[in-house]
């Protein structure tokens, strides 16, 4: 660090030093939505000045026409983009402007690809700010005074290793950043140009973007700087636009509003603009991104919709207005009933709250049931990126249940591909005749679940079942028990009972069968007394020696190894070794006399299941002990 009349040299964070290169080497195609993002910065400093001038108007001081300006300097090729708003102090100007304090930074960053227009995307869903100004300028100067203090504080850069900060005096509180531009970014320093680039991005802001109104100079008139002449105006209709009628909008005006709240690059998926009149009064924009933050799977992170009362700005983040399994909607709520002093602690406790959070969550499933019925495909993008997120719902939202269920998605036996796009209503429609129950098998991956040995008595007779592989799935269906009066069953758990599926004389067959076996389930049993809780016979083999079924009140092998990876205490049971009657290997044990042979094969069946069943053998040495001589005696 140096010191020359107070001014320090201080080096940015690493992640921002990265972030700077990043951008400046991802984000050349879209150049223009750096004023996008630092108007949509003044615009919350402005917020930010209206909620703290609530509890202390003196922070307006002498100035309450709050207002963004845009001024150029064609000679210079400067830009500059001034606010009234809250400003910063000089603490504030190093942690908002030389570090990311948002969490997950180092997640994102190594998330990256290297590939431009992919980092481009996850960029814009980070939210750079700020330090999208580096896309065009060479060199930024923050100026910037906060409400309410009487210093001031200059912050220079060239987005490289380091910045400069120094105190200043300010006549006027807020922030002015001027971008000093690259050569090849003139374009910027124009005056039409900067106009329509606002008018597509910054027309929803809701406080006005003033800029020098363009004035042909009058014949003979030499002079066209004189200050005198020099006239403002608004270039964006500075009204909120929730506020605005729906019939009024243009789907161009909510997309760039989106890009406004959330910060991200791309259109959103879908929206909802709602406005509720009645016992109470509150509008909402609610927005379905197209694409996942990188964090959406940290549940710590602040997110939430912005609340605003009475047009004004009250905080960022409001969480209480959606469950967490919504937590990736966007979107702002304005009330006409809420204090404008409420605080987090006071929306926690408000009635109104929980009735305007039911309200709303029921307005983002119906959109999303409707994007489902009438959008086919959006729902599938949505559902790629988002489907692990709702189904954590039936378990956080009992009330609404079943409205969930009707969105979840899941892979099939029908289909050739883990492509989940099977909903339970699809697979009741086309139910098999008898069938009262609807099927599920869960594994450690889709290849893994789509190859288990419980499948194969479906498979033989035509029987759809669902093909769960995300963690979250056995422990969703245990949420769900049921849809449209059908109990969802595990096909690897307990008795297999396919009901009037099964015909009168397989039944009659089956408890033949049985009977026939009952010596060798008895010798099994024997040799398999340390392991497992039970042996039978079963006819849910067609291919299969062997395999292990949890039972009917157990954890599934799924959700065990799940919380076991987690590092979790798991209860202790032992599976069910279910045999097939008709595998030859099977029909063998039972005329095997050799006790020591007996005991190899059973061994071996039973290792073999556990591998089936994605499970992981207690002592694989011996398994290959026992098998390696049972093929030297077949070879003998």
């Amino acid at each position: 660090m140096t010191t020359d009349t107070q001014k320090e040299t201080l080096g940015f964070q690493t992640e921002v030093k990265q972030l700077l290169h990043l951008m400046i080497h991802s984000l050349y195609s879209n150049k223009e939505i750096f004023l996008r993002e630092l108007i949509s910065n003044a615009s919350d400093a402005v917020d930010k000045l209206r909620f703290e001038a609530l509890s202390n108007s003196a922070l307006f001081e002498s100035d309450t026409e709050l207002a963004i300006r845009v001024n150029f300097d064609s000679a210079a090729n400067t830009l500059s983009i001034t606010d009234n708003g809250i400003g910063m102090s000089r603490q504030e100007v190093i942690d908002n402007l030389g570090t990311i304090a948002k969490s997950g930074t180092a997640q994102f960053l190594h998330n990256l690809t290297g590939d431009q227009k992919k980092d481009a995307n996850m960029i814009g869903q980070f939210g750079v700010g700020f330090y999208s100004g580096f896309i065009v300028a060479d060199k930024v100067t923050v100026k910037t005074r906060r409400a309410g203090e009487t210093e001031g504080v200059c912050w220079e850069s060239s987005g490289e290793g380091d910045f400069t900060i120094e105190p200043v005096e300010l006549e006027s509180r807020g922030t002015s950043i001027t971008l000093h531009l690259k050569p090849d970014c003139t374009e910027f320093a124009d005056g039409f140009r900067l106009r329509s680039i606002i008018s597509k991005y910054s027309d929803h802001i809701a406080v006005p973007v003033i800029m020098q109104k363009d004035k042909l100079p009058a014949e003979g008139d030499a002079d066209t700087n004189n200050d005198d002449e020099i006239e403002e105006e608004a270039v964006n209709s500075a009204t909120a636009l929730w506020t605005r009628p729906r019939a009024e909008l243009k789907n161009e005006e909510y997309q760039e509003f989106y890009k406004h709240v959330s910060h991200d690059f791309e259109d959103a998926l879908s929206w909802s603009h709602n406005k509720v009149e009645g016992k109470l009064e509150y509008t909402s924009l609610l927005y379905v991104p197209s694409r996942a933050p990188f964090d959406l799977w940290n549940r710590e992170v602040p997110r939430g919709l912005k609340l605003y009362v009475q047009r004004v700005f009250i905080m960022d983040e409001a969480e209480q207005f959606l469950p967490l399994y919504l937590r990736f909607i966007k979107g702002v709520v304005d009330s006409n009933d809420l204090s404008l002093n409420i605080s987090r602690e006071i929306l926690q406790k408000d009635p109104a709250i929980d009735t305007m959070r039911g309200a709303l969550t029921k307005r983002v499933l119906d959109m999303l049931s409707k994007m489902a019925s009438k959008k086919p495909e959006d729902y599938a993008k949505f559902w790629k990126e988002f489907g692990q997120v709702l189904k954590e719902g039936p378990a956080e939202d009992y009330a609404n249940k079943e409205k969930i269920a009707k969105l979840l998605r899941f892979a099939s036996t029908q289909q050739d591909s883990e492509e989940q796009s099977v909903a339970l209503e699809s697979y009741v429609e086309r139910i098999a005749e008898g069938q009262d129950k609807i099927y599920y098998i869960a594994g450690d991956n889709y290849t893994a679940a789509k190859s288990s040995p419980h499948l194969e008595i479906f498979r033989k007779k035509g029987i759809e079942v669902l093909v769960l592989f995300d963690r979250i799935d056995e422990w969703l269906m245990q949420q769900l028990m049921e849809f449209d009066g059908k109990q969802l069953v595990s096909v690897a758990k307990g008795a297999l009972n396919l009901g009037d599926l099964d015909s009168e004389d397989e039944k009659k067959d089956q408890d033949k069968v049985a009977e026939e076996y009952k010596d060798l389930v008895e010798r099994v049993q024997e040799v398999l007394k340390e392991q497992v809780d039970q042996v039978r016979i079963t006819h849910r083999l067609t291919d299969s020696p062997a395999c292990l079924v949890a039972g009917e009140a157990d954890m599934g092998a799924q959700m065990r190894r799940v919380l076991e990876s987690a590092g979790q205490q798991v209860p202790d049971s032992k599976p069910i070794f279910e045999m097939n009657p008709e595998h030859p290997l099977v029909q063998k044990l039972a005329e095997e006399s050799d006790m020591d042979r007996f005991n190899d094969l059973i061994s071996v069946l039973f290792d073999q299941a556990n591998l089936a069943e994605g499970g992981s053998l207690k002592d694989p040495a011996a398994y290959v002990l026992r098998l390696n001589k049972l093929l030297l005696e077949l070879s003998n």
